[in-house]
């Protein structure tokens, strides 16, 4: 039996796993640089299939990060041996945080609603559910019960499971709910990453994160093996699940649909977990060090990326001078300058960041 990790190393796969998904993130939103008659054929359409995975990675390891870290909270106030006031204390301190760190993913949310939208002009755009929308509101949802329950891990896990289920069986049926829920369950109003499917994929992820708080990468893989051979089961069953919904965006809310995204993903976590164990201790190298930065601060980087692709900053946005007018050799000519622009300021923002928490705790 595997023993689990000590409460304050991470899982660096999943480190991995959300620094690639940003990175392909912004791949993907850059792709408004091309001409559009170059967003075509085979190459064109094998780059939107990995683009496909970036949501689901992006959103599970969110999940994963939220599950494993209020586990480890309860576990760690246990194995010290404290007293029951002084555990409560400490899980306490933990929600406290984690519920600081949500308000963080809701504030730039809305910042980057701003920044696309004219919401003092028309505040109904301020409540768009975009990615970061559906990541904050569906931890906030989850963390009392994630709080609750972490001292009983695997009833905790029972119920992300639960919850995952739910949110991806009910999408089809919720797609012609009408206001005010519309505005978070389905795309009739404008939402690019609705509550309905998508906190599947948190809920998907917190019961992976549960299972690494408590049983460690190897456990961690066989769970993800099983799911991933669940979501084969589904995905090879597409007709007749399909069939017992009414008419739906097959793409966009059928469970079988999702069902192969999230096999994908599996797939490449396991990878992942893999690449870890061979890793070899001591300092990583330069690329594995750059990916840490993306996975590690991918809040500033999703925010830094958005903000220099579509925000005229002192006249300037990467779309403003260069969208729709380059050919693909200039392409990844500008995908590296605004990666390492990114880079850049997300480095400068988490080095203030950490300097910010470190008078905190004066």
């Amino acid at each position: 039996m595997s023993l689990p990790m000590p409460p304050s190393s991470r899982v660096r796969a999943f480190d991995w796993l959300r620094g690639g998904a940003v990175l392909v993130m912004i791949e993907t939103h850059a792709l408004v640089l091309l001409r559009p008659e170059l967003r075509a054929g085979s190459f064109f359409s094998a780059l939107q299939w990995v683009d496909g995975l970036v949501a689901p990675a992006f959103i599970l390891a969110a999940g994963f990060s939220l599950a494993l870290t209020q586990v480890r909270a309860a576990a760690g106030a246990k194995e010290r041996g404290t007293g029951p006031a002084e555990a409560a204390q400490a899980r306490r301190k933990r929600f406290r945080k984690t519920l600081r760190r949500i308000g963080e993913v809701l504030a730039v949310a809305t910042l980057v609603n701003w920044m696309w939208f004219p919401i003092f002009r028309e505040p109904r755009w301020i409540l768009r559910v975009d990615i970061l929308q559906c990541i904050g509101l569906s931890l906030l949802i989850a963390l009392p019960f994630f709080f609750l329950l972490a001292p009983r891990p695997r009833t905790l896990r029972a119920v992300a499971l639960a919850g995952a289920a739910l949110a991806f069986g009910l999408s089809p049926l919720a797609e012609h709910v009408g206001p005010p829920l519309a505005m978070l369950v389905n795309r009739t109003t404008g939402a690019v990453f609705p509550l309905l499917p998508w906190s599947g994929y948190v809920y998907l992820g917190a019961a992976i994160g549960v299972t690494s708080a408590i049983g460690g990468a190897r456990r961690t893989a066989l769970w993800l093996l099983g799911l991933a051979a669940a979501g084969v089961v589904l995905w090879v069953l597409t007709p007749q699940i399909s069939a017992l919904y009414p008419p739906h965006d097959f793409w966009v809310t059928d469970p079988t649909n999702h069902a192969r995204r999230w096999t994908q993903v599996c797939l490449i976590a396991i990878a992942l977990l893999g690449l870890e164990s061979w890793a070899r201790p001591g300092r990583p190298s330069a690329p594995v060090r750059f990916i840490e930065v993306f996975g590690g601060s991918s809040l500033a980087a999703y925010f830094f990326h958005q903000m220099l692709l579509y925000f005229h900053l002192f006249g300037f946005s990467f779309e403003k001078f260069w969208g729709n007018r380059s050919s693909w050799p200039r392409y990844w000519a500008l995908l590296a300058l605004l990666i390492a622009m990114t880079f850049a300021l997300t480095v400068a923002t988490d080095a203030l960041y950490q300097r910010f928490n470190a008078r905190r705790s004066i």
